[in-house]
């Protein structure tokens, strides 16, 4: 396979496993840093003969990165879902994922449907469900893993009240409890937004829908959960019958509009909705309230042709993905004219620098008021994600920082905050970054606040990209 991009090794398959293999660093880690980094990402591209088509679509790996008295390691392992297994057993790809359709027969479409196997393929991200650490994708699957050794461990079963065939890999949590979402689709859709109290799951609210949109997260404020309808969607007979892989039943239909739904986190009602010129989103940034308006972040495309763009094979013949889109600003008065009417609401450009994979210090400014994004830009336009971040929104003019070195390919900065202090951006980010021209990958470690390189640690292998992860600072390998 003849690939001509500089950063096509980052959508490589890796087979190679290690366990707790300890790091050089170059620099210092911090003193105070301790825990695990654990992040999940496609590893696998290829099963026998087939090749999955998108970079959504590998096989899952985590890796961990534990952290002690100024030392390092490292391990990564395979999650060994059913998706895994099957592909082990059989030599091929046998449940379906975002873009790859396994069935490639008429036969095997039509037996498909009686015996539908959905994904499990948690590549997508890893977080507290409940007073879990599960890796997730968005069907409504959650996988259970050791934090120490990365073995998998099975489901976390859903109540039974929790009931769809879509969810999300981005769920919120406020300290006590937890808000996730999953979608029914059939005859009569729906949105069920359920509250985690301990592993126990109650349904929140539910809102019908004829066409459900394609949604990767959703914002969650102080009082208020917001639902962001993008008009990307999908007719349930249709992705019932086609036969063809999961995302491409979706139609974009600009038509619709963006439809914003506020719901009470209390007592599930709707209480506000609008409307905003159509746009696309995969992730919500944060969203908080002001005076009566509850103002949502998100990192905005124009429409939904990014998710064509991030088809492994253009991606890997160096095809400019354009896989950064504007940090934007949706504000939602709540006091209008009440949730059956849909009040008609713009977004205000926050950077003029567009980036992706959006993180912001969670514990501590999760529904509220924040100043400092980070993510993952490009230095060119047909570059790919090669640059971290950093929106200082404070002011009117915003500030942006970069961190970028030629030949690298950052990852998702997580922020992990230096215990005791205040600052908003006092801590440090941790980014997984290809380095092409070695052909492995490395550790950053960034000072949060400046930008300024405080250490690395070589990793001895190279690590495809991956897309989400966070901080636990309870875990130590």
């Amino acid at each position: 396979m003849m690939h001509s991009s500089p950063y096509a090794l980052g959508f490589t398959t890796l087979d190679h496993e290690v366990d707790h293999v300890p790091l050089t660093v170059t620099g210092a880690l911090p003193g105070w840093l301790a825990g695990s980094l654990i992040r999940t990402g496609p590893a696998r591209f290829e099963v026998g003969e087939q090749a999955y088509v998108h970079w959504f679509d590998g096989l899952a790996m985590l890796h961990a990165f534990a952290f002690h008295s100024g030392l390092a390691s490292y391990s990564n392992r395979f999650i060994h879902s059913k998706s895994w297994c099957e592909a082990e057993e059989n030599g091929r790809i046998v449940r379906g994922e975002f873009m790859t359709d396994p069935c490639r027969t008429i036969f095997g479409r039509v037996m498909a449907l009686f015996d539908p196997k959905t994904t499990d393929n948690a590549n997508v991200n890893v977080a507290m469900l409940g007073e879990r650490i599960v890796a997730l994708t968005e069907t409504p699957m959650p996988i259970r893993f050791d934090p120490h050794t990365l073995e998998t461990q099975g489901h976390l079963a859903f109540g039974k009240a929790v009931k769809g065939q879509i969810s999300t890999a981005h769920p919120h949590t406020d300290g006590m409890l937890g808000y996730s979402y999953v979608i029914k689709m059939g005859r009569k859709s729906a949105y069920r937004l359920f509250v985690d109290e301990g592993g126990r799951q109650r349904v929140l609210a539910e809102l019908p829908v004829d066409q459900p949109s394609y949604m990767h997260s959703f914002g969650m404020s102080e009082r208020h959960l917001i639902l962001t309808e993008f008009p990307l969607r999908v007719n349930p007979l249709r992705l019932a019958l086609s036969g063809q892989p999961f995302i491409t039943n979706y139609r974009w239909q600009p038509e619709h509009g963006t439809i914003f739904s506020v719901i009470d986190r209390t007592s599930g009602a709707v209480v506000a909705r609008a409307k905003a010129p159509s746009c696309f989103a995969f992730h919500h940034v944060n969203a908080f309230e002001e005076s009566g308006v509850v103002h949502v972040d998100f990192l905005a495309y124009p429409d939904a042709g990014v998710i064509d763009r991030l088809r492994l094979d253009r991606l890997r013949a160096g095809t400019p993905s354009n896989a950064v889109s504007t940090l934007t600003r949706f504000s939602i008065p709540l006091d209008a004219a009440g949730s059956e009417t849909l009040v008609a609401v713009e977004g205000k450009g926050l950077c003029g620098t567009p980036f992706e994979l959006p993180r912001i210090d969670y514990l501590r400014r999760a529904g509220r008021r924040h100043t400092c994004v980070w993510g993952v830009g490009q230095s060119e336009p047909a570059s790919f994600l090669d640059t971290i971040v950093k929106a200082e929104l404070a002011d009117a003019i915003p500030v942006v920082r970069r961190w970028h070195e030629d030949g690298c390919y950052a990852g998702e900065p997580v922020f992990v905050a230096r215990p005791d202090g205040d600052a908003e951006d006092d801590g440090i980010l941790l980014s997984v970054v290809l380095d092409a021209r070695a052909h492995t990958s490395f550790l950053l470690v960034l000072d949060a606040a400046t930008l300024t390189e405080r250490a690395r640690a070589a990793v001895p292998h190279h690590i495809p990209f991956g897309f989400h992860g966070n901080h636990f600072p309870d875990v130590n390998q």
